[in-house]
């Protein structure tokens, strides 16, 4: 299935995935910051910004062969990526199904699954609980407006009650070869921190930066001065 996606800059390929109901130019600002280094591609997932979903349903496994396919379409053999919130999803499906083609990842606010208390918010998930700047902007990443937000925003009220899709074993994550970095601000709605530190235990090269006060994504305003840094520092290295 086609993917929609933007390039900058050349060198190593650094793939960012973008989180539920964003858009691949969520990372524009940063994406320009990193071409210096690599060739950074920030695509749009399925259903989102640009890009068609030709089902009703959204799954992360099922937008992890979109991406490994428009890889190989490309050309690109191994990378390192980059994922906030259901990217760091779609990156870990990637990590543990092709472990020879992921050299480093950032994970941000992902997840080996959905706890309760993610469900709870996801089945009251709705655009009206949005301030008016972050609708605006939604309109702004989802040229097919209404009925493409509304198809997004069901979709992610259906994920709580899916169980399957996202359910990674200790035995999963340990075929993750990769270096991996794993950011989780300790006061996140949807997450734990528990889940983070399994994580970065089962993963065998895997490090935890803990954001103090950091909810959900927790890259951005005063923190993403050190999160470029930190992060660049982190997928720079050799």
């Amino acid at each position: 299935m086609p993917l929609h996606y933007d390039v900058y800059g050349s060198g190593e390929p650094l793939v960012l995935l973008h989180g539920f109901a964003g858009a691949g130019s969520d990372w524009a600002s940063l994406a320009a910051e990193w071409a210096a280094d690599f060739r950074v591609i920030a695509p749009d997932l399925r259903g989102h910004g640009r890009s068609v979903n030709p089902l009703s349903t959204f799954r992360h496994d099922e937008a992890a062969g979109d991406i490994v396919a428009l890889l190989d379409g490309m050309g690109v053999g191994t990378f390192k990526g980059v994922g906030v919130s259901g990217g760091g999803n779609v990156l870990l499906h990637i990590a543990t199904r092709y472990p020879e083609r992921v050299k480093a990842l950032v994970l941000i606010s992902a997840t080996t699954h959905f706890p309760e208390q993610a469900r709870t918010i996801m089945r009251s998930y709705s655009i009206d609980l949005l301030p008016e700047i972050e609708r605006e902007k939604m309109r702004q990443r989802h040229p097919g407006g209404a009925p493409q937000i509304d198809r997004l925003f069901a979709q992610a009220r259906a994920f709580a009650d899916s169980y399957d899709d996202l359910n990674f074993t200790t035995q999963d994550l340990a075929r993750i070869t990769a270096r991996t970095l794993i950011v989780q601000g300790d006061s996140d709605p949807f997450y734990p921190l528990g889940i983070s530190e399994e994580m970065a235990a089962a993963i065998p090269h895997a490090e935890l930066w803990i954001v103090r006060g950091g909810g959900h994504g927790p890259i951005g305003g005063e923190r993403r001065p050190e999160f470029v840094r930190r992060a660049g520092e982190f997928l720079r290295q050799v």
